[in-house]
C-alpha cells in the first residue's frame, strides 16, 4: 500500500469514527428526550431555589414535573451556585429556551455564562 493510499484510508477511518460518534450522540439525545416525555406542547417554567452560602440555583419543570434541579453553576468546576437570583434566572431561561428548541440535554457552556455576564 502506498503512503498516499494509507493516508486516504486513515482519513476516511477518522471521518467514519467521527460520524459514528455524532450518530450515537444524536440517538442518546433522542432517547433522553423521549424518556423525559418532552414534546412541542410541553409547558416549561422555573423556580429559583436557595443554595448553600446564600447563593441560588433553579429548578426547571416540564408540565409541572421537575425536570432539572440545578444547585451549582453549570460548566464550572466545583459546586458553587449563582451569586444572585438574577444570574440564576438568566440561565434557567436559557435552559428553557434550549428545551423548547428540542436541545436535549440542554447543556450550558462557559462561553454562554460569559455572554450572559454570569461569569467574567
Amino acid at each position: 500500500m502506498s503512503m498516499k493510499s494509507y493516508t486516504i484510508h486513515k482519513y476516511f477511518g477518522v471521518l467514519l469514527f467521527i460520524i459514528s460518534l455524532l450518530y450515537v450522540e444524536n440517538i442518546q439525545a433522542q432517547n433522553l428526550q423521549q424518556s423525559s416525555g418532552i414534546n412541542t406542547t410541553t409547558k416549561f417554567n422555573y423556580k429559583i431555589i436557595d443554595a448553600p452560602d446564600k447563593t441560588f440555583g433553579y429548578d426547571v419543570y416540564a408540565d409541572d414535573k421537575l425536570l432539572i434541579h440545578q444547585t451549582n453553576k453549570p460548566a464550572m468546576p466545583g459546586s458553587k451556585a449563582f451569586a444572585t437570583k438574577k444570574d440564576a434566572v438568566k440561565i434557567a431561561e436559557l435552559v428553557i429556551e434550549k428545551l423548547r428548541k428540542g436541545i436535549m440535554p440542554p447543556t450550558v457552556s462557559k462561553e454562554e455564562l460569559q455572554m450572559l455576564k454570569v461569569i467574567r
